[in-house]
């Protein structure tokens, strides 16, 4: 029998505030080549680094019924290369997304694969933006934010894998952007490259209220505002929303490095809601799996002519897993954060 070493990052201890390999232990193990009915050997080529990982370290009730279980394989998405095959429809060599989390190699059913077409677009593009994030935002703009033309539409966390895309999705509707994001190479990038109308830097601003002076100074109101982040950003904006505007909760990541145990309290501006009749909806990009194929026949095409920009930070190294993870809540990287094995 055939057998290979498979590395796997199992999680083993819940982190309270940031994430380090101590939280993880790095194993090794022999894997049994040796396929059963409609199961595919796969080799992982590139991990997916989502906000959603730390979400799922809370002790408290989030939109999983559990957390994530201990001493287990960390959760997450992968791209990689079928390696065996004993399903029809998959051959050695293929491109597949499969969510086999942290580890190197994988036997899994069929049924747990998508084949990607690497003519379409680089396959990394399955993790990004013809993938979860690109969902999340597609979705959370058209179906929740519901953007007209020359409306006003305000990003926060504008510079990540999902705020870039909904910064370009919503000038395709003919809307009026505002990104907010750290730092000014990522401000000059957001209206550079990605055509945002404006820019803030939040980091300069000791508050809310300097911060929503400037969006104030820049937009006069607020139609959609696409929140990524929480925390001062939402503070600044609820309070300039305009009469029925629209409130997208797509992440609080402001709260994930030490917030999910002990939630700060609020909002406490749910008087600005009433007196515009704005809403606050929170999707989750579960929600529209089902429209997968709906998502990325719309997009695909931009993608594929090259007009809409999906940067991908990509970290060299599967030991890397838990240093990438917790770089999601430093802003240390730009469009869609990735980990090459």
């Amino acid at each position: 029998m055939t057998m290979l070493t498979q590395r796997q990052w199992i999680y083993r201890q819940q982190p309270v505030g940031q994430i380090s390999a101590d939280h993880y232990e790095l194993v090794e193990q022999q894997l049994s080549t040796a396929l059963g009915e409609q199961e595919v050997l796969i080799e992982s080529a590139y991990f997916s680094v989502d906000p959603y990982m730390r979400i799922g370290q809370s002790s408290k009730p989030t939109y999983d019924t559990e957390a994530h279980p201990l001493n287990t394989v960390q959760q997450g998405a992968v791209v990689a290369r079928v390696l065996a095959s004993n399903a029809p429809g998959y051959a050695a060599g293929d491109w597949v997304q499969a969510y086999s989390g942290w580890q190197t190699h994988a036997r899994l059913h069929a049924s747990g694969l998508k084949r990607i077409d690497p003519e379409l677009a680089p396959v990394t593009t399955a993790l990004g933006v013809l993938g979860m994030p690109g969902r999340t935002a597609w979705f959370g703009l058209t179906e929740s934010g519901r953007p007209h033309a020359g409306e006003m539409v305000v990003v926060s966390g504008a510079a990540g894998a999902v705020g870039s895309l909904v910064v370009q999705f919503a000038k395709r509707h003919g809307a009026r952007v505002l990104g907010i994001a750290g730092g000014p190479a990522k401000c000059a990038w957001l209206r550079d490259t990605l055509g945002a109308d404006w820019a803030i830097d939040y980091k300069p601003h000791a508050g809310a209220d300097t911060l929503g002076a400037e969006i104030k100074a820049l937009t006069g109101g607020v139609d959609v505002y696409f929140d990524n982040v929480g925390g001062m950003a939402t503070d600044a904006v609820i309070p300039l929303i305009n009469r029925r505007a629209r409130i997208v909760i797509c992440g609080q990541i402001s709260q994930y490095g030490g917030g999910l145990e002990t939630p700060e309290l609020g909002p406490r501006l749910l008087h600005h809601m009433l007196y515009q009749r704005a809403t606050i909806q929170g999707m989750l990009a579960r929600d529209y799996l089902h429209r997968m194929d709906e998502m990325v026949r719309i997009v695909a095409p931009w993608v594929k002519a090259g007009e809409i920009v999906f940067e991908e930070t990509v970290i060299d190294g599967f030991e890397q897993l838990p240093a990438a993870l917790n770089s999601l809540f430093t802003g240390d990287h730009r469009g869609k954060l990735l980990v090459r094995a």
